[in-house]
């Protein structure tokens, strides 16, 4: 049976890319939801939902690229609708996040930072950086730049390579995070997680981590040139979600990798 996917945040440039790559995947677009007001083009071909619990209604699997201001909203209706969920909106607060994860008991959640297999294959190594290279010696450090237009700091592609590395050292992120330092800041904490934001142009996406000790820095840098492979992993993920339990997934899952 060809799969039915919805798409919200269906006019933005995430929104068109999905819509192609859906068709492309021999998936069908029920229908998308945009943003009240917006002035943006629908893609041809795609009817609007009124709301969100609408959209779940004619699909067998959500794909969310909105705003973390909906994602509180977006969990209760999609876990009233049990139907599965693709969520990819970044800059989620604590309680957004267990919003998602109260909805995961009830659906099928795939929650990603980041969709490209690449960055999920750098997620990876950032953990197994982390848990060989003692945080009493080596420094982590996170640097990305995106376009002008990107709304949350750090991106959440770059939170997720934090996370990594903390998992990988047995901490939390919350405790060792160190973000946009500004003036006399002292001197670096030892096990601190550093990140470092930029933004300007069109960048796409470019995430840098690097660990430095007193004598050599190893980095790993993922630069992504199209946002078509966030697309295409996002659509992977759907067609996989629809056949899964509920629970809270990621794209480690999804790959094959957790």
């Amino acid at each position: 049976m060809t799969t039915q996917i919805g798409i919200a945040g269906v006019t933005g440039r995430m929104g068109h890319l999905l819509v192609e790559e859906v068709r492309a995947g021999g998936a069908i677009v029920t229908a998308g939801l945009a943003r009240p007001g917006s002035a943006n083009k629908v893609p041809d071909g795609v009817a609007i939902a009124p709301d969100i619990a609408a959209l779940a209604a004619r699909s067998a699997v959500v794909i969310d690229f909105t705003n973390a201001a909906a994602a509180r909203t977006n969990a209760a209706a999609m876990a009233a609708s049990g139907k599965a969920w693709v969520l990819g909106t970044s800059g989620l607060s604590a309680a957004d996040e267990a919003a998602v994860a109260e909805a995961a008991r009830t659906i099928p959640v795939v929650y990603a930072s980041n969709f490209s297999a690449g960055v999920n294959l750098v997620l990876a190594l950032s953990e197994r950086m982390g848990a060989a290279l003692p945080a009493e010696t080596y420094d982590a450090e996170i640097m990305e730049m995106h376009h002008r237009q990107k709304v949350d700091s750090p991106s959440g592609t770059a939170i997720g390579m934090g996370r990594a590395v903390a998992k990988g050292r047995g901490v939390s992120l919350d405790d060792v995070i160190e973000s946009g330092r500004h003036g006399h800041t002292g001197p670096r904490k030892t096990g601190a997680i550093g990140f470092a934001a930029l933004r300007g142009g069109q960048v796409v996406g470019e995430h840098t981590l690097i660990f430095a000790s007193g004598t050599e820095h190893i980095a790993i840098t993922h630069r992504a040139f199209d946002r078509r492979t966030f697309a295409s992993g996002a659509v992977r993920a759907a067609l996989w979600a629809v056949t899964q339990p509920p629970g809270l997934y990621s794209m480690m899952d999804v790959l094959g990798m957790a």
